[in-house]
């Protein structure tokens, strides 16, 4: 089996903290369709029942006494290309589907509709109860919404969309700032040297987190150094202000921070950890209080166009969002 490993430097585009919705399902009776898209991983609740039935965390149909299936048609909170999902059946034992698909759609606006050309991107794949299928999808294309198949019915705890968010930057206009290293905008967390309470990857969701769970915290150093995260920008450009946000964080905030940064060309994302060591140093070392957005301008320095970032935190602790804005560099 597949482990999560190999998605984590993608992000959910399946997340709803990205505004991902299901906009049709063919019966969501016993628990609701849009389950499927929470970040937090599904629980389960001892006897609580609803008028339906037992309360469950994800989506679960009727018991289909007809021909067919069932399925849900999600619109993605941010179109993408998509490396691989996670559709996971925890918690449903004897009521998952016996198998899944998954098609795909690019509308450049609006909605699908009768006349939309869908692609299969999953083939059907067998599902067991209570477990993790991880399935890797060799596939350039951006896609803007999926039709989740389950057959025939059943409940499936969470649907994890793992992929780059595509954004048209040809359309970007040189002289707006834009989050350069935002989700939306596809900003991805590539490594990080520890992520034991929160994920990298938090720091670019947009908004502002909603607890600490909601941000990217390291665990109590014990050894000399600092921790740090690498961010791939969604474009290369000029950054001009630097916003860390310590929401949240208020007895395990970092006492610092720094940023390093580099116009990375050739090489692959495994191999970023090694070249960060000597990346320039584009934001000096600033000091951070808790539970509060720190803005910088001022204190950056210029590097021209940059496409990757090493954000350091001294000595550890936690960090709710990171924002780079700047000004896409166009290609001669």
């Amino acid at each position: 089996m597949m482990s999560t490993q190999n998605f984590d430097k993608y992000i959910n585009l399946a997340d709803a903290r990205l505004g991902t919705k299901a906009i049709a399902v063919t019966d969501d009776w016993f628990a609701d369709v849009n389950r499927l898209f929470q970040p937090d991983a599904a629980v389960w609740k001892e006897g609580v029942f609803d008028d339906n039935g037992k309360w469950m965390d994800g989506w679960e149909s009727r018991r289909k006494r007809f021909e067919g299936y069932d399925s849900a048609v999600i619109r993605l909170g941010v179109p993408g290309t998509i490396k691989g999902f996670d559709i996971d059946t925890s918690h449903f034992t004897g009521n998952f589907p016996p198998s899944a698909s998954i098609d795909a759609c690019f509308c450049a606006e609006g909605d699908p509709n009768e006349d939309t050309q869908w692609q299969e991107i999953l083939t059907s794949v067998e599902l067991q109860g209570n477990s993790h299928h991880l399935h890797a999808i060799q596939d350039d294309r951006a896609w803007t919404h999926l039709r989740f198949n389950i057959y025939p019915d059943g409940g499936v705890a969470r649907l994890r969309v793992y992929g780059v968010p595509y954004r048209d930057w040809s359309a970007q206009s040189a002289s707006e700032q834009v989050d350069l290293a935002s989700a939306l905008n596809g900003g991805r967390a590539l490594a990080c040297s520890d992520e034991h309470f929160g994920r990298m990857s938090n720091i670019l969701n947009p908004g502002r987190g909603i607890n600490m769970g909601d941000g990217w915290e390291t665990a109590r150093r014990r050894t000399p150094g600092n921790d740090w995260v690498i961010v791939a920008l969604g474009h290369p450009g000029e950054i001009e202000q630097i916003v860390v946000d310590t929401l949240h964080f208020k007895g395990n905030y970092p006492d610092s921070c720094s940023i390093q940064a580099a116009y990375v060309e050739g090489g692959t994302d495994s191999q970023i950890e090694a070249r960060s060591l000597y990346w320039r140093e584009l934001l000096p070392s600033q000091k951070l209080e808790m539970h509060q957005e720190h803005s910088f301008a001022a204190q950056i320095k210029d590097l021209g166009p940059v496409t990757h970032v090493r954000l350091n935190i001294f000595p550890d602790g936690g960090v709710s969002r990171l924002r780079l804005l700047g000004r896409i560099a166009k290609k001669a």
